[in-house]
């Protein structure tokens, strides 16, 4: 039975599989047969996790958190199963998904969630506006997007394992985190309080905004949850259906 090894961006994302608090690129046992590792946003964060799960011996790698929609179809809440993933880094070069196991997952999940395929593209950096939003999915085609996937993605390719993405939309295509906000909140998800007193002070973030931000967490979360509940702590992998690929293929250049 392989051991997969999960990684999550966010405080918030990683407490969907484990309540207890453990520090950034520490390695939890959350299973008999899985680990978790928490990143912290970003491309280089995600591919160092990636690392560190396969020195602790895991046999495949999943992406799991949220992700911003690019479709306007695309609600809080939804899950995407991602059937490739866009590097936008890399010229859009297109990162395999095992979906064998990606395939296996939706029908566990089919009757209890609302789930969608296509791609997740590469964002280099948090999507604070429709109009990021509108370009980046005229761009690459995606439904979706994260700042972390491409990474485990390609790591996973590197080193022939299997992969899969599941992301919970938390931000529709019309509603974006916006720029001041970010500036209190921390990489691994946790804010800043006296930050954000300010900025709700000066008005620089509405109230409104917040609460907004926070319906649209608590939907992805709850999808999440509902993931793990419904597919177990390994999320659905099988060995005998996660086919493997081969590394040579995705060698990195010099």
């Amino acid at each position: 039975m392989y051991v997969v090894g999960i990684v999550s961006a966010l405080k918030s994302e990683a407490s969907c599989l484990m309540n207890l608090r453990f520090p950034v690129m520490k390695v939890a046992n959350i299973d008999r047969h899985a680990r978790l590792c928490l990143s912290s946003m970003g491309d280089e964060a995600a591919q160092l996790a990636s690392e560190v799960l396969l020195e602790f011996g895991v046999e495949a790698l999943a992406s799991f958190g949220v992700a911003a929609a690019l479709d306007k179809k695309l609600i809080p809440g939804d899950l995407v199963l991602a059937e490739e993933i866009i590097d936008t880094g890399a010229e859009n070069e297109i990162l395999p998904v095992s979906l064998q196991w990606r395939n296996r997952l939706e029908q566990m999940l089919s009757p209890k969630l609302t789930i969608v395929g296509g791609s997740i593209a590469k964002s280099t950096m948090p999507l604070t506006s429709a109009q990021a939003k509108l370009e980046l999915g005229e761009a690459t085609g995606a439904c979706a997007a994260d700042m972390e996937s491409a990474a485990i993605a390609r790591i996973a390719a590197r080193e022939g394992v299997p992969f899969i993405a599941i992301r919970a939309i938390v931000d529709p295509l019309e509603f974006s985190p916006p720029d001041a906000l970010l500036s209190a909140v921390y990489p691994e998800g946790s804010v800043d309080i006296i930050r954000l007193t300010s900025l709700l002070y000066n008005r620089s973030v509405k109230f409104k905004t917040l609460a907004h931000l926070g319906l649209g967490m608590y939907s992805a979360r709850t999808t999440l949850k509902k993931v793990v509940q419904v597919s177990g702590k390994r999320l659905g992998c099988d060995p005998d259906d996660s086919e493997r690929y081969d590394p040579s293929e995705y060698a990195e250049q010099d």
